[in-house]
């Protein structure tokens, strides 16, 4: 038997009604209202979900058991205190905090409180990652393109901390190593922030990241190319697929394969495409939150990853 716990939310934003819409399927939630600071969308977005609009955070606070915050990132750190004062859960979208000391701030007293913290790196419940995370092995090579038609949503801050800290905190999951260097480069075209941004990321047990991203392309992508010890591995977050490419000394009994032969070598290469579990991926990070407050498993993206990237992704703008 699940057990239920009171949710609440605040942000009824873009990202905001989605949560919104989700929680409202999880059993595991009762999702008892939300707030956000415009009240005139607020009440349509309470006549339309059917959802209690509570014109209090404090009030919001203290009916629930947790709290999701889904407001803009400049708001994190107070709703997040607020919260976590009244000794409430608190899961919060990406990036974990406008700043460093910030995020260390949050971090930190939900440690103390022996709190409930995560944060909302949507793509560790991808398909696609979740169908090869555990082939990933000691990579040597990553490329990434996280590419983006223009939309003023998020222009607020750089293409970093809006697009590229979501391949950041894959590369982190990926590589447990220490960075050794990092160079990167970006242009602000249309907004006052870099939209579009490389940076080359290098680590101490010598793997590299060539990451780009983009908010003023023509078409979307968002793709990972991992390169290991005789693996090639794609993913398509967009698509939700993922590829898998292996060469081997030996033939292999149970796949067809290709074989690569010269005068002094002969090697198969192999073709897989895993099978991707149908889910949808914010769905599956928020039942997560209530499973990591109910049987005490561990969080899936906790409040510590979510320092990690929030600090590459400073690192990174302060070359730009």
């Amino acid at each position: 038997m699940s057990i239920m716990r009171k949710i609440g939310l605040i942000g009824a934003g873009h990202l905001g009604k989605i949560h919104l819409k989700l929680l409202k399927e999880i059993p595991e939630w009762d999702l008892i209202g939300f707030y956000d600071s415009n009240t005139e969308v607020a009440k349509a977005v309470a006549d339309k979900f059917a959802i209690p609009f509570i014109d209090s955070v404090e009030d919001l606070v203290n009916q629930s058991d947790a709290i999701d915050i889904v407001t803009p990132t400049l708001h994190h750190s107070d709703y997040a205190h607020i919260a976590l004062d009244a000794g409430k859960h608190i899961f919060i979208e990406k990036p974990l905090a406008n700043t460093i000391h910030e995020a260390k701030q949050i971090m930190q007293k939900c440690d103390e409180l022996k709190l409930i913290g995560q944060v909302g790196h949507v793509e560790r419940f991808n398909p696609a990652y979740l169908s090869v995370k555990d082939k990933i092995n000691k990579p040597l090579f990553i490329e990434t393109h996280r590419l983006a038609e223009f939309n003023p949503r998020g222009t607020d801050v750089s293409v970093v901390l809006d697009l590229m800290i979501h391949d950041l905190d894959i590369l982190l999951k990926c590589v447990d190593d220490e960075i050794v260097d990092i160079q990167a480069s970006g242009v602000p075209l249309i907004s006052n922030q870099a939209d579009i941004v490389n940076a080359r990321i290098t680590f101490k047990n010598s793997c590299v990241a060539n990451m780009t991203a983009s908010r003023i392309s023509m078409k979307s992508m968002r793709k990972m190319r991992i390169f290991q010890n005789s693996a090639y591995i794609s993913m398509d977050f967009l698509k939700k697929t993922s590829e898998i490419v292996k060469m081997s000394d030996d033939e292999p009994k149970d796949q067809p394969s290709i074989k690569i032969e010269n005068e002094t070598t002969r090697r198969f290469i192999t073709f897989e495409i895993p099978n991707s579990p149908e889910i949808n991926a914010i769905k599956k990070e928020l039942e997560s939150f209530a499973d990591s407050i109910n049987s005490g498993s561990p969080v899936e993206v906790p409040l510590s990853d979510g320092y990690k990237a929030l600090k590459l992704a400073h690192q990174i703008n302060d070359l730009l």
